[in-house]
């Protein structure tokens, strides 16, 4: 078992920091540890994974990952030796859990540090903000985080004495700021991501005639985002 899917699983003991209820911050917090590690397999990260593809998919389109509801500033009562944020690093380095190796790589011994980090610590806008300081490179993968709306994408040719490929569009783009707040934007097909898909055959300026304008009608909802190495996902819902 890869010791680092090991570790963030079983990561979430961080079931400890998380005031009663619980129930309104344990998905947003299993998002963003399970979205900086790439949603590796594990029943938590599954979940999180799907709530937050409910949530893109109309209506109303909301934030996929709500960083304000899931607190990273909570009162601990526990002796130091067993807060989670401990056990964190001695389930990541017990040979007993990693059997491949006594001790995490240097890469996947800095996400762990990053990982305890994050523990101690019609459209919806997120106009809040987390509770703790988000604006360093660690949290990149929550700002890389983009969804784009396309409430409509129609193009088709009309015949005769003015040929022309006529086209309208409805694009609006979903992202985070520096402290994980969220906001819509207008956007456009042309700054589409190259993983969507439905526009193949869209017209640029330069369409000479109508076999260069097939009928295209898409209505949409995407998302992409890149994990704490870098690694590209993305989601498409059709509707």
């Amino acid at each position: 078992m890869n010791p680092l899917r090991s570790s963030l699983s079983l990561g979430f003991a961080l079931a400890f920091f998380l005031p009663s209820p619980a129930s309104a911050y344990q998905i947003d917090c299993a998002i963003l540890l399970c979205l900086a590690g790439g949603f590796p397999p594990s029943v938590p990260c599954a979940q999180a994974r799907a709530e937050m593809i409910r949530r893109i998919t109309p209506w109303p389109v909301e934030p996929p990952l709500q960083i304000w509801r899931c607190p990273m500033h909570a009162a601990f009562d526990l002796p130091a030796a067993e807060r989670p944020a401990v056990r964190l690093y001695q389930i990541a380095a017990n040979p007993a859990q990693t059997p491949r190796s006594p001790a995490l790589p240097p890469t996947e011994a800095r996400f762990v540090d990053r990982l305890v980090q994050v523990a101690t610590g019609e459209y919806t806008d997120g106009n809040e903000t987390a509770d703790a300081d988000v604006s360093g490179p660690e949290f990149d993968f929550v700002r890389s985080i983009r969804v784009f709306s396309v409430e409509v994408a129609r193009q088709h040719w009309i015949g005769g004495d003015n040929d022309t490929c006529n086209q309208s569009q409805r694009v609006r783009v979903g992202t985070y700021g520096t402290q994980g707040d969220f906001s819509w934007h207008g956007s456009s097909v042309a700054a589409l991501p190259p993983a969507f898909e439905g526009l193949e055959g869209w017209a640029d300026d330069s369409t000479p005639d109508g076999s260069h304008c097939p009928g295209i009608y898409k209505r949409s909802v995407f998302i992409e985002w890149r994990d704490h190495e870098g690694s590209y996902g993305f989601e498409q819902v059709d509707y």
